[in-house]
């Protein structure tokens, strides 16, 4: 078939696919282009789930007249400039974007209406495209109270192809879509302004912040992430070279059960991006269970010539010249902020401990004969067992495990001699008062009490020794009698190869066996019988798709965990004073000791003001 060349209006309708592939997609290109303009307020009305209707309205410095054919052509852009010779710097970029296809691309596909006023200008000026065809510019009103701006409609999305329309999902899936596009950029600018509205309905006010770094960052995420996110997250700020990385992490027990509220942002840009999935899972692997997922907020700032804007038509993915030193960055950061939060766990623990006892109905009084209550206790105090809560019964503990997880719960830190153990005031987890049902230690604090889960509070505990010990004496090999040769994809072969050094220190020794084939050489010791080919298998898998192989330090971390929950304090056993007080200074002590190594929490808190307000104190 001979080569032609296409009619302008379907080259605009195939360009119009590649980037504005849903309402969503519209109104992010919509609402980038009005915070380039300077905007400091943005309102962002929809009809239809955005198929009807998107109105994008801003108070930035507005389009002058002659300029405004311009904003409807391709290629056109006001956010590039070319020298003198004719070159135009593309890795030098310090705007929301710089394509020039996004207005021509809605007005191929739909009835798009720009009406602008400039700054300084007296007048207010509109143009009109409907499915690719220019009108003349015209005079229009502006009603708005601001100086300068611009108003963008668009009315029937894709009624130009209708083919595209029947991909559309539900009005709600739309509109759903659109709320998040809004909500990520909202979160990149606390400074601006932002309010949606679905159908003549407000859905989302956002009034500017006054400090865009700090608070009025933390007060924003708030507003989008939940309430529940200020109280329950710590601050990241840490430079790298010329990277720096800012913003809010939640505390390992503030967790989800998908990824979706974990957001980067890169030069303020919304982006998504596997490379923040690695790096948040490396620094909560042993902190959380491994179907729930941290919040965080993180937002990176670097040189533009550092990055990559421009690799993706909806330009929602960026690549980096170091992708090493920001992924080391990000892990290095987060770890460093959950560990000085030491013993912090999430204050809706305690909020769904209050909601509990608010919902408990009083059972029918129910007395045990205490002839019978003595028989059991008897029977339980002779055969020497201790009952777990699940019911299971469980022998004390023996061997290796226990002997290298034991601590000494009688020697107590040291402290100042001048604190009395028994004065809450010099301690966050006060003073232990008492232990019920031989599991939970209960301590008073200066305006509330604490309950800790001994068990889950130990384990963390002696997993933290254990990691500690591993790390400085690092993880002891076992030579496999006969090397096994496993067979690999080339590429995955070669990946693992070049991370071989990384892995004996993990105690995994290999080296390359000919093309698509690996010789395994050492195991770690800790594992003890090895499926060598799976576990490979995983870890090729890890580093095609996080960078990092993460599966074979969690195996390890998993073993470690395990070692600890078995030799650990048994629910059931009774401890005396000092032993309740030595766990809770151990564990203001010790990082991460708010969670179990499951995720979860190891101590709830209660302030006398959330208890005086269930017996109507309050």
């Amino acid at each position: 078939m001979p080569i032609r060349r296409l009619p302008p209006e379907a080259v605009n309708r195939i360009a119009a696919g590649e980037v504005i592939e849903r309402p969503a997609a519209a109104v992010k290109e919509l609402v980038e282009n009005a915070l380039d303009a300077g905007a400091r307020r943005i309102v962002v009305r929809i009809g239809r789930g955005g198929l009807g209707l998107i109105s994008i309205e801003d108070d930035g410095s507005g389009i002058p007249r002659d300029e405004l054919p311009l904003a409807v052509e391709r290629h056109a852009t006001s956010k590039l400039t070319a020298s003198s010779a004719g070159d135009v710097d593309l890795l030098n970029i310090h705007t929301m974007g710089f394509r020039g296809e996004a207005l021509p691309s809605i007005g191929a596909v739909a009835r798009l209406e720009i009406t602008s006023k400039a700054r300084g200008v007296a007048d207010t000026w509109a143009i009109n495209v409907e499915g690719g065809a220019l009108e003349a510019v015209k005079p229009a009103a502006w009603a708005t109270l601001s100086e300068s701006g611009t108003r963008v409609e668009v009315r029937d999305l894709f009624f130009a192809t209708p083919a595209r329309l029947k991909f559309m999902k539900s009005e709600r899936a739309e509109m759903m879509a659109v709320s998040d596009v809004v909500k990520r950029l909202a979160m990149a600018r606390p400074d601006v302004a932002f309010s949606l509205e679905h159908d003549g309905r407000m859905s989302l006010r956002l009034a500017a912040e006054n400090d865009p770094e700090n608070e009025g960052r933390r007060s924003r995420l708030a507003a989008i992430l939940g309430a529940d996110f200020a109280p329950n997250c710590i601050l990241l700020d840490q430079t790298r070279d010329t990277v720096r990385l800012s913003g809010f992490a939640g505390l390992p027990t503030f967790h989800r059960g998908t990824r979706e509220h974990q957001h980067l942002f890169v030069n303020g840009r919304p982006v998504k991006d596997k490379l923040i999935v690695g790096a948040v899972r490396a620094a909560y692997q042993d902190l959380l269970a491994r179907d729930r997922h941290p919040v965080a907020a993180l937002f990176l700032d670097l040189p533009p010539d550092e990055v990559d804007v421009n690799v993706h038509p909806a330009k929602t993915e960026v690549r980096f010249r170091d992708a090493a030193l920001v992924r080391g960055l990000i892990v290095g950061a987060l770890s460093h902020a959950l560990a000085g939060a030491g013993h912090r766990a999430s204050t809706t623990t305690a909020q769904s401990a209050l909601g509990a006892v608010r919902a408990y109905e009083a059972p029918q009084p129910f007395l045990r004969p205490a002839a019978q209550a003595w028989a059991v206790a008897e029977e339980r105090l002779a055969s020497g067992d201790f009952m777990m809560p699940s019911g299971r019964v469980e022998e004390a503990p023996a061997g290796f495990a226990a002997a290298i997880s034991r601590v000494d719960l009688e020697a107590a830190i040291q402290t100042a001699t001048n604190q009395d153990p028994e004065d809450a005031r010099f301690f966050p987890l006060g003073a232990a008062r008492a232990q019920i049902h031989e599991t939970y230690i209960v301590a008073q604090t200066e305006d509330g009490i604490v309950i800790v889960d001994q068990h889950a509070a130990h384990e963390r505990l002696v997993y933290e020794r254990m990691k500690q010990m591993l790390a400085n004496g690092g993880v002891r090999r076992q030579g496999l009698l006969i090397p096994e040769v496993v067979e690999l994809d080339p590429s995955e072969a070669d990946a693992l190869g070049a991370r071989a050094e990384e892995l004996a220190q993990l105690g995994l020794v290999i080296e390359p066996f000919g093309p698509g084939a690996i010789l395994v050489r050492e195991t770690p010791a800790l594992l003890g019988h090895v499926d060598a080919a799976g576990m490979l298998k995983d870890l090729a898998d890890d580093i095609a798709e996080l960078g990092e192989a993460h599966a074979l330090k969690e195996r390890l971390e998993e073993v470690c965990s395990s070692m600890a929950c078995r030799g650990s304090v048994r629910a059931g056993r009774r401890l005396t004073g000092d032993e309740m007080n030595s766990l809770l200074r151990q564990m203001e002590a010790t990082p991460f000791s708010g969670q179990c190594n499951h995720g979860r929490p190891t101590y709830v808190e209660l302030k006398l003001a959330d208890i005086e307000k269930l017996f109507g104190r309050r």
